[in-house]
């Protein structure tokens, strides 16, 4: 696999993945090229990490009408390692790498069935305050919520 900065050795970080969401490559997903579109990648790191934060139990807190704070994707990347065609079948992983004081680093990666790592990704999302538009540190709630998930 190519050199990707946020990841050292490949084998050690593969390795601390527990969480994937299944994906099927849909036939809207492919360009005139008859691979999977560059964009779409992105799209599924927003549906396997909203259904992560689901498991955790972070989303319903966010969501919830009371709730003072929101989650905001702050920057993200993709590094595309192998072709992805009209419909494989996919296992998009996705994990917390880091946990800051009103971030969290997230991680992804996708592998096909044969388990080749197809592409990998990572997130920078910032919890922010609803009234004041700035970062909001994690409660110590959430911080429990994040760092012990019942996997």
């Amino acid at each position: 696999m190519k050199h990707i900065t946020y990841i050292e050795d490949v084998k050690t970080w593969e390795n601390t993945f527990d969480f994937y969401f299944p994906i099927q490559v849909r036939f809207s997903e492919i360009d005139m090229f008859g691979h999977l579109n560059n964009t779409v990648p992105i799209t599924y790191f927003e549906e396997a990490r909203i259904q992560y934060f689901n498991h955790l139990g972070v989303m319903q807190k966010w969501t919830d009408k009371s709730s003072e704070t929101i989650p905001v994707v702050a920057s993200q990347q993709c590094d595309y390692l192998k072709q992805v065609f009209y419909g494989e079948q996919l296992k998009l992983y996705v994990k917390i790498n880091q946990l800051g004081n009103s971030s969290m680093d997230i991680h992804y990666m996708a592998k096909d069935k044969n388990g080749s790592i197809c592409f990998v990704g990572r997130s920078i999302l910032v919890q922010m305050s609803k009234r004041t538009g700035k970062g909001e540190p994690w409660s110590e709630e959430m911080k429990q919520m994040i760092k012990a998930p019942n996997l």
